[in-house]
């Protein structure tokens, strides 16, 4: 097992639906943000391993690796293989139903950590050396004998519950009385033997101590239950089922579950480019990927959860409509103030790292047909919509026809002047024209149909007008411009071109041409290979999604293919990937490319069934 730093793909994901761990495959948990995805980090290395704090489980031994979730869970293995024996690391987050958890009297955050001789005997190592408010304060462990080790933190506590002795490591300051800093432990266990961890965190007295033993084998079978029960009610049957099902889960991690939000990734300051300072922090839920997350979830059959979301997009929007945040916390407000933590390394020296999001406060006219393309997507062509929704939609229309031909600053949140985006004027199109669908088929009322009509006539002939670059042969970034960008393919996905059409393929054409380094990866525009960014994973997966409703079956499964290669060993994106070296770059994991995923699988279902009806018919 090398000794190097991990890389961003070195990591895997547990979570319960409330925070998320990051484990390295070197058994280190260099991650984790109490009580929320937004929290402050407990253990943080992964953005300065010498201050950040982690919790390591290995082998004393040099070892080999590898690892695996349970089928159809978020519950991961890692086996080590050393010269003398075999070990396993299960690691998860208990989740259950809430009658359950009440029952069993279960902590409100808990991590279990198991360690399962396999084969032979093995001498491990534990460090468990957790660091306060990302990295700045080295706690005061207290030992509470039976009880485990506590540590303190304003009205809640911390709790380490282990089956074996640990040791406390302290380091004085002069003139200061030692504090209890680390636990450490090396145990050797033989084949059959086992031995358990549970970290847990109660926001207010009295805390719930877990015991260890039995309750950690329960604790395991239910959730491993719970995740598999939830893994079988999807409803896809298709092509590439695996990594379709991944990305479920992972989208499924990244729900905060009291308010159904999605946030776009567990992590902040992942950078975009190695040594780089596009660091940012993504713990936060997007508008954004509001249409993308409620076609996903109705598409895989998912539809309680598509329903959470939609609720919360509702309770989120509400005190600020007619206008619309970009981004949200998870319980709808508005995401803390954007500020540099400069103590912090960062992620291989990239620096700064970021917490908050300086995104919130700006103006990004394309959360509108995403919002409105949400509820679509939710209500179907039957459903009817309710008072509040009628009134948030006709709030969109009214502010959609007065704003649209603004400037703003776009998808991709550029920092300097606003522009005329072409993405941006295509999903005010989008809003327009689901309203009037929606307005026609009897759902929603009282709508200024013949402004909604002329101003989405006007958005219309200006993208095919000021978008359309002649020289280039393609739809272009923004208007009257000459750079290209891969969310032109989203014209077809939204249904304002057709797939087939000249213009689609020329553009198609000048992405490839432009965009595309390697084989499977697109890049996001002619500014990210200006910035020595990564491919935007998610790009590979538009360009699925055009080339199955294009026809191009065959290409389309070969893209595919060829981006599904760029995952890690369990089948986990990143934001971003290096053409030159195939790592993941960026915040990880990321519901945009996992949302990708399963929209380009869907896609690609579809027109495969399409094109088999089609052979019937005319046989």
């Amino acid at each position: 097992m090398s000794a190097e730093v991990p890389k961003i793909q070195d990591y895997a994901i547990i979570g319960n639906g409330r925070s998320a761990a990051l484990v390295s495959n070197r058994g280190a948990i260099d991650w984790l943000c109490w009580p929320r995805f937004d929290s402050a980090a407990i253990f943080a290395a992964i953005l300065d391993p010498k201050i950040g704090g982690h919790w390591s489980v290995r082998p004393a031994q040099q070892s080999n690796t590898s690892r695996r979730y349970i089928d159809n869970t978020n519950v991961l293995e890692t086996e080590f293989v050393t010269a003398s024996g075999k070990i396993v690391v299960t690691d998860f987050m208990p989740v259950t139903s809430e009658e359950k958890k009440r029952r069993l009297l279960w902590p409100e955050h808990e991590l279990v950590r198991q360690i399962r001789c396999q084969e032979g005997e093995i001498e491990t190592m534990v460090d468990f050396r957790p660091r306060l408010d990302y990295g700045r304060t080295a706690p005061n462990i207290k030992n509470c004998g039976k009880l485990g080790w506590k540590i303190d933190f304003g009205t809640g506590a911390f709790i380490l519950v282990s089956e074996i002795e640990l040791d406390c490591f302290k380091q004085s300051s002069l003139g200061e009385a030692a504090a209890c800093e680390a636990l450490l432990c090396k145990v050797v266990l033989k084949a059959g033997q086992s031995v358990a961890f549970s970290f847990s965190y109660s926001a207010e007295a009295p805390a719930v101590v877990p015991p260890p033993g039995a309750s950690i084998a329960e604790k395991l079978k239910l959730t491993i239950d719970w995740w598999r029960s939830w893994a079988g009610q999807s409803k896809y049957r298709g092509p590439y089922q695996r990594q379709v099902t991944r990305s479920a889960l992972v989208l499924k991690l990244l729900s905060y579950g009291p308010s159904g939000a999605i946030v776009a990734a567990p992590t902040t300051s992942l950078p975009e480019a190695p040594g780089g300072d596009l660091n940012w922090d993504y713990r936060f839920a997007w508008l954004r990927d509001a249409a993308s997350t409620v076609h996903a979830l109705f598409g895989l059959g998912y539809q309680d959860d598509a329903k959470a979301f939609v609720d919360w997009l509702l309770h989120a929007t509400r005190l600020t409509r007619p206008e619309l945040r970009i981004l949200y916390d998870v319980f709808g407000e508005r995401a803390m103030p954007e500020r540099q933590l400069s103590h912090l390394s960062g992620f291989a020296g990239s620096r700064p790292v970021r917490i908050g999001n300086a995104a919130s406060g700006q103006l990004q006219l394309d959360v509108y047909g995403e919002v409105v393309e949400a509820v679509s997507h939710f209500i179907g062509e039957n459903e009817k919509l309710d008072h509040e929704m009628q009134k948030m939609l006709r709030q969109c229309a009214e502010f959609v026809c007065e704003h649209w031909c603004e400037p703003d600053n776009g998808m991709w949140e550029y920092r300097d002047k606003r522009r005329p985006y072409t993405h941006s004027r295509l999903m005010c199109w989008v809003a327009l024209d689901r309203i009037l669908q929606m307005n026609a088929r009897g759902q929603l009322r009282k709508v200024h149909t013949k402004r909604c009509e002329a101003e989405r006539a006007r958005i219309r002939e200006q993208i095919e007008r000021e978008a359309w670059n002649a020289k280039l042969e393609t739809y272009v970034q923004a208007f009257g411009g000459e750079h290209v960008d891969a969310n032109a393919l989203l014209l077809t996905y939204h249904g304002f071109a057709d797939a087939s059409s000249p213009r689609m393929r020329q553009t198609h054409a000048r992405i490839r041409e432009k965009l595309s380094r390697r084989r499977g990866l697109v890049y996001r525009n002619e500014r990210s290979l200006e910035l020595r960014e990564g491919a935007f994973a998610l790009c590979s997966f538009w360009e699925v999604d055009f080339l199955a409703r294009s026809g191009r079956l065959e290409e389309a499964r070969e893209i595919f293919e060829a981006a599904l290669d760029f995952a890690n060993d369990v089948d986990l994106f990143a934001e971003e990937i290096d053409p030159e070296t195939g790592d993941a770059l960026g915040n990880f994991p990321q519901a945009f490319t996992h949302l990708g995923v399963i929209t380009a699988a869907l896609s690609l279902r579809d027109a495969e069934a399409s094109a088999v009806h089609l052979a019937r018919q005319s046989a």
